[in-house]
Order: structure tokens, then C-alpha cells, then sequence
């Protein structure tokens, strides 16, 4: 049962990782080098510290942070134009009481 626990930390602990980083990223549309640099490091682990594969989990990783970076900015974007009304500005008043406080 151990193997489960590890592997349940490692996915706690890749989570926030790759939030903390989506974090960094989400100000800017492109990663930096150490930010894909670690995340690369981060997918070395994944496999197991097998060596041979140092492009793939380059590409993979700034692959990775692109999407997150672009996906926060464009989510950014959307909760912006979404932003609801501020209260001051909105009228509640029934219909009714609308047309006659008016005349």
C-alpha cells in the first residue's frame, strides 16, 4: 500500500507544481526557460530518471505551460467581459414602479 500513497503524493505534489507555474505563466503568453526547464525536470521524474529523452520532455513541457499560460489569459479575458454589472448601476425596481417614479 505504500506504492499508492507515494504515487497519490506525487500527483499532489505534481498539482501544485504545475498550478504554481500556471501561476507564473498566466501574466505572459510564453514561458520562461527555467519554467519549462523544471517542468521538463518534473517529467524526467515521471519516467522513472531514464535518460535518453531530454528533447521529448523539453518539447513536452513548454508544450505544457503554453496551453496553461494561453488557457489563463484567454480565461482571464473572458471573466473580464463577464464581470458583472457593480450594484449602483443596476435598476431593481418592479416595472411598474419604474414608469411612475419617472412622472
Amino acid at each position: 500500500m505504500a506504492p499508492k500513497n507515494k504515487s497519490n503524493g506525487n500527483l499532489e505534489l505534481r498539482a501544485a507544481s504545475v498550478q504554481r507555474q500556471a501561476d507564473e505563466t498566466s501574466a505572459r503568453s510564453a514561458p520562461s526557460d527555467e519554467e519549462i526547464r523544471r517542468r521538463a525536470y518534473e517529467i524526467y521524474l515521471e519516467r522513472g530518471d531514464l535518460p535518453g529523452d531530454e528533447i521529448d520532455d523539453w518539447l513536452r513541457a513548454e508544450r505544457e505551460l503554453q496551453k496553461v499560460a494561453l488557457f489563463t489569459r484567454d480565461w482571464n479575458r473572458v471573466q473580464q467581459r463577464a464581470a458583472p454589472t457593480p450594484k449602483s448601476e443596476i435598476d431593481i425596481r418592479p416595472m411598474e414602479t419604474k414608469g411612475r417614479g419617472n412622472q
